[in-house]
């Protein structure tokens, strides 16, 4: 076997108004470097100590060799990741991809991209943060009928600030706010609102689309107590010039549309204002998921 380099960037789930159906592919990395051996190694910095066979990767890699009934070879793991946990970045699903991947490197699977997208959905339970960690950019997504429709927009002129705050926050806490349902006229505001948000993007007009990102119907209203300093960000970062603020996945990350040159600027200012907070510029990942020999 020669050694390859597997990498699945981060993502962040709903751009306000596009919940459970939109997701963004961001330039943090989750990153397996692989090589031969005789018994399994998985080096894990954000796990020390776990072994290989309780490490999430493994298992979802064991999880899809058994699906096409074959066994892992055992191989030497080194894993390096940026992607903050429980903070809204998606990093159970670059995971969940990394170790589909995994198998489908280790066993010669040769996975189609839906195939590897319907497996990650099935895990993750919804595919909004899986298809942009996958085909990298900005991907609408949904499930109908047992099928995975999607659509990734072009490359947006945008550049992105990206807001991690020290405190956690997990999934099942954020969505435990939410309504059950919605009355049928804010469904339909709510929706109407995406659907310009989507119509803005594609046509560049990214002043209309942040304003309509800050007017989400369906989660911020709900979970906004939940975010630290939910409010002073959104407003400190339009005065800076950002197009919209929103809260990244299920939080508490958040993250700003900003034009074209200027995240630095906006991210070192809004750094010297929220002084323990990781305040990152970051560009959208447009690859997705790719592998690489090492050498």
């Amino acid at each position: 076997m020669k050694p390859f380099r597997i990498s699945v960037p981060a993502s962040s789930g709903n751009v306000g108004p596009g919940f459970d159906s939109m997701g963004l592919a961001e330039s943090l990395y989750l990153s397996l470097e692989v090589k031969e051996s005789d018994q399994w190694e998985f080096s894990s910095p954000s796990f020390p100590g776990t072994s290989y066979e309780d490490h999430f990767i493994y298992q979802i890699a064991k999880q899809t060799a058994e699906r096409h009934n074959r066994q892992l070879p055992s191989c030497s793991i080194a894993e390096t990741s940026d992607i903050p946990l429980a903070r809204g970045l998606g990093s159970s699903a670059s995971a969940i991809l990394a170790g589909i991947e995994l198998a489908n490197q280790l066993c010669g699977l040769s996975l189609s991209s839906a195939a590897k997208l319907r497996y990650g959905a099935e895990i993750e339970g919804h595919p909004d943060n899986i298809a942009p960690a996958l085909f990298g950019g900005l991907v609408i997504s949904t499930v109908t009928k047992e099928e995975i429709d999607w659509i990734r927009i072009p490359v947006l002129d945008v550049d992105l600030v990206l807001y991690i705050p020290e405190v956690e926050l997990k999934t099942e806490k954020a969505r435990q706010v939410l309504p059950e349902d919605y009355p049928r006229s804010h469904a339909s505001t709510a929706s109407g609102i995406s659907n310009i948000v989507i119509a803005a993007l594609l046509t560049g007009d990214f002043n209309l689309a942040g304003r309509m990102m800050e007017r989400d119907l369906f989660h911020e209203p709900y979970r906004s107590p939940l975010i630290p300093n939910y409010e002073e960000i959104r407003r400190e970062a339009k005065k800076l010039g950002a197009y919209g603020t929103v809260i990244s996945g299920a939080g508490p990350a958040m993250l700003s549309f900003v034009p074209k040159g200027a995240g630095q600027a906006v991210a070192v200012q809004m750094q010297n204002l929220l002084g323990d907070y990781q305040v990152k510029s970051l560009d959208i990942d447009v690859d997705g998921l790719t592998v690489e020999a090492l050498y």
